[in-house]
């Protein structure tokens, strides 16, 4: 039987999605398969920054790239250009901070250390401890509950098939060629397949006989109630364990990669006290008026990582026709650009910046 589908992509959050229009656009007929709902897991469920100072300075052409897409994108998923600035609060801290933008801002971004009276003027509220501080314009970010809405009507102006609470149980070669993915009550088949399903990597690859080396973090993220503007821009830490914004609504999102608990086997992942109050308590350190705010609520998302905390970008390791794209930090930022490399790869073209092979040493 001949196969459906061009290429069947496992994973509908930003990787997958904007693969998925990548290839439709070139003429591919494409399908997206989703546990739960488009969108939904770790791409809807972080912070949404959109910082170049908190990204790796080698992935730094790529986070250029992927901030002009999401600024393209505007409205449609709440971009905001804030500006933002990151902090240091002992000596330690500050030569962290100042050797890490340098080599940042060498690399590309638009960032500079200015004077603490500078970040002050920027945000009135920060504590007066501050010891340096650098700035970057084009930070900002994106409502990222917002991502999977938009995503699903690009898809469907494409003409990408999309199922939904497709739980793949098993990948199976067929014999004439191609592959058959099996949830509980439905069969795919399709002459491709691409991997892009985050925390759940691992589990997808021993389906076709592959151990990648990909581990999962559960970070963590805690939102107040609705308070008067007392944050403009984007602040972090120069340790990375610190991420503030306020919305257009007066909630403030309090993030820094600060873990709970769970695995992706277990479907789902839980706040830890123990990592809890320490951001909390950090984030009151630097913007004092946090201690009139109410917490609403926490939760957590799976970050999918390798070894050198490099993506995973290009060919599954021994199986024709299969690739896999994940374990990107700062995903949601690099996410859309990544996704149209990972499309032009598959297509045949040359991307134009290098993928991640997935076969290096680790």
């Amino acid at each position: 039987m001949k196969p459906a589908y061009d290429i069947a992509i496992i994973g509908g959050g930003i990787l997958g999605c904007a693969t998925a229009l990548r290839l439709a656009d070139a003429g591919m007929q494409v399908v997206v398969l989703e546990k739960s709902s488009l969108g939904q897991g770790a791409s809807g469920v972080n912070a949404g920054t959109l910082s170049l100072q908190i990204k790796r300075v080698k992935l730094m052409p790529y986070a250029l790239r992927g901030h002009a897409k999401w600024a393209a994108m505007g409205r449609a998923v709440g971009y905001r250009q804030t500006g933002g600035l990151t902090l240091a609060f002992n000596e330690r801290e500050e030569e962290l901070l100042v050797n890490r933008m340098r080599l940042k801002a060498d690399a590309g971004a638009p960032i500079q250390q200015i004077s603490i009276a500078r970040a002050l003027e920027y945000e009135p509220h920060l504590t007066k401890k501050i010891t340096a501080a650098s700035w970057c314009e084009l930070d900002g970010y994106a409502n990222s509950s917002l991502s999977g809405q938009f995503y699903r009507k690009q898809l469907k102006n494409s003409d990408v098939t999309i199922i939904e609470d497709f739980h793949v149980g098993s990948i199976d070669r067929i014999d004439d060629g191609g592959f058959c993915l099996k949830s509980l009550d439905k069969t795919i088949n399709a002459n491709r397949v691409l991997l892009a399903c985050g925390g759940w990597l691992k589990q997808a690859a021993t389906m076709l006989g592959v151990d990648l080396p990909v581990q999962a973090r559960i970070n963590t993220v805690s939102a107040t109630e609705s308070v008067l503007p007392i944050l403009s821009g984007i602040i972090g830490h120069a340790t990375g364990l610190l991420t503030m914004k306020q919305k257009p609504n007066g909630t403030i999102l309090i993030g820094g990669g600060w873990q709970g608990t769970g695995t992706p086997e277990t479907g789902r992942g839980h706040v830890s006290m123990e990592t809890l109050l320490p951001n909390l308590s950090l984030g009151q350190f630097v913007l004092p008026a946090l201690a009139n705010a109410r917490l609403v609520r926490s939760w957590t998302g799976f970050e999918a990582n390798v070894p050198d905390f490099y993506p995973l970008a290009g060919a599954l390791p021994g199986v024709e026709d299969a690739f896999v794209l994940g374990c990107v930090r700062g995903g949601f930022t690099i996410g859309p650009y990544i996704g149209d490399l990972m499309g032009d790869f598959i297509l045949g073209r040359e991307p134009e910046l290098p993928l991640f092979d997935p076969s290096r040493n680790f």
